[in-house]
């Protein structure tokens, strides 16, 4: 059963905002983030006919490249796009240069300034910039305070700074790094980015929620049993050792990723489609959220680390045999947990959130299972009770949505037996969704806040797994790691965390 549009005649059209003349400056620009989504991103965005003709990219590494060499590596980096369409590329990298900068020498951000407004005449650019700080997060705070020594973040109509994930390394370290980007600019000029945000499917939660009255008025204690959410990957830690290693699952994808997730599908309501009003609720539902345990963490939460898997013709490595990776690291590949919301909304209603590496399927994805009907009229043809009824976004792939519930089995009995009704971006729009950071880098270039954490929202999601970082670095026999084998859906004790309720975690 698939869910189609009412307007076909409206299918891939798209209604985007107009986007200021500007430089985008990246520094990290020699690095993998760069060459992977940045200028991929920004080159959709040109073929879109998003970006202005007075647009321009300044990469910004140590590297002593020259404009020329930074045009062919992006140009390698894209082959793949650039064959289909070679006379685009060449209009758009006339807009790439290059300055080798080193954030830590004063002299280079000196000839940082001086070549953005030689760039700002050769382009026409307008002295509006936007700042992305592709860099270790060691770095982001003196690259903060570099440029805004500099003078490039004086004007706060004209200069942004993007910031990656993760922000902070705890509640502490966040709240440190807080207190020095905002003494480097204001908050309307900070761009905390999580790419998670940037997909289609995740801002089609707030659709979902607040454009349909046959869920909102469900979306509660009264009508749902609980709430699972699950991020998972079937790629291990590949050339990511060297970071994964100090910060594992927790960190990596639970505090950020899957807690604004949490965040987009618990809010409440606003009062407007405003960013301050959208960041204003999703901050309070973080303020709000607490692990089920807080007096012994170690029962709501359990850790894994993935051993060696696959077959004979496709063997899978341990973490541990990664290279890079420590032979006895401890770091969790694996993290699953089980959350309450002491609001009126969710108290009582369990969220169980889950993450891990070298599972069997790639798949994100927010399932909302409702309470049971009150009497079971009708057995199902399966045997036994019918199925609670569950509502299935799916973030991806395969973007899109489920809704699952009861029908009437074919025969001459009274049986019930569970169907589909399917919704997919793919299907129902005629082409696919953009990649998140294509999103995430116009919104950051007009201005837009509504799809980036705001200080308070960082801060309450690392004050909620407080007790799990202590527990990991002071106490870590009290939340040991158990090993799964790679590809499977992680280590027993996860199971079990959901058995204690009657509950199994839903596999694809």
């Amino acid at each position: 059963m698939t869910a189609t549009l009412t307007n076909p005649l409206r299918v891939g059209l798209r209604q985007e905002r107009v986007i200021s003349p500007q430089c985008l400056v990246i520094f990290g620009a020699s690095g993998d983030l760069t060459h992977r989504k940045l200028i991929p991103a920004l080159f959709d965005l040109f073929r879109q006919r998003r970006l202005p003709s007075e647009f321009a990219v300044l990469g910004c590494a140590r590297r002593p490249w020259s404009d020329d060499e930074f045009r062919q590596k992006m140009e390698a980096a894209l082959a793949s796009k650039i064959a289909d369409d070679p006379e685009s590329w060449k209009t758009f990298s006339a807009g790439l240069f290059y300055e080798p900068v080193d954030l830590q020498k004063s002299d280079d951000l000196v000839r940082l300034g001086k070549r953005l407004e030689q760039i700002d005449r050769q382009r026409a650019t307008r002295s509006n910039r936007t700042f992305y700080l592709s860099v270790s997060p060691a770095f982001y705070g003196s690259g903060c305070r570099a440029l805004a020594g500099a003078g490039l973040l004086a004007d706060p109509n004209r200069s942004r700074v993007v910031i990656e994930k993760p922000f902070g390394r705890d509640y502490a370290s966040a709240q440190e790094l807080n207190r020095v980007v905002k003494s480097c600019g204001q908050e309307n000029q900070i761009f905390r980015i999580d790419h998670y945000l940037g997909k289609e499917t995740v801002q089609n939660i707030l659709v979902m929620r607040f454009a349909n009255t046959i869920f909102e008025p469900i979306w509660n204690r009264n009508y749902i049993d609980n709430v699972q959410i699950t991020a998972a990957e079937t790629v291990g830690v590949e050339e990511r050792a060297g970071y994964y290693e100090t910060s594992g699952a927790l960190r990596d994808m639970v505090q950020n990723h899957l807690t604004q997730m949490l965040a987009l599908t618990a809010m409440e309501t606003p009062g407007r489609y405003d960013p301050e009003a959208i960041r204003n609720e999703k901050a309070k539902v973080l303020q709000a959220a607490r692990l089920a345990d807080e007096a012994e963490p170690w029962n709501c939460c359990v850790r894994g680390q993935y051993g060696p898997g696959g077959n004979s013709s496709d063997p899978l490595a341990g973490y541990r045999q990664e290279p890079n990776v420590d032979p006895n690291s401890t770091t969790e590949t694996y993290v699953a947990m089980k959350l309450f919301i002491d609001n009126w909304r969710w108290q009582g209603v369990p969220f169980y959130v889950r993450t891990g590496k070298r599972m069997p399927k790639r798949m994100s994805e927010v399932v909302l299972t409702f309470k049971e009907a009150p009497v079971h009229l009708f057995d199902s043809s399966g045997g036994g009770a019918p199925g609670a009824n569950q509502l299935i976004l799916r973030i991806q792939p395969n973007e899109g949505a489920d809704f699952r519930f009861e029908v009437k089995a074919p025969g001459s009995g009274m049986r019930s037996r569970p169907v589909d009704m399917d919704f997919s971006y793919d299907e129902s729009f005629g082409e696919p969704s953009d990649e998140g950071y294509v999103r995430l880098l116009a919104d950051a270039m007009l201005g837009d806040p509504t799809l980036f954490t705001r200080s308070d929202e960082v801060e309450a999601a690392w004050r909620l797994y407080t007790p799990l970082v202590e527990l990991i670095e002071q106490q870590p026999w009290q939340l040991p790691v158990y090993p799964y084998e790679a590809s499977t859906w992680g280590p027993a004790a996860s199971d079990s965390l959901l058995a204690r309720d009657g509950l199994l975690w839903r596999r694809p």
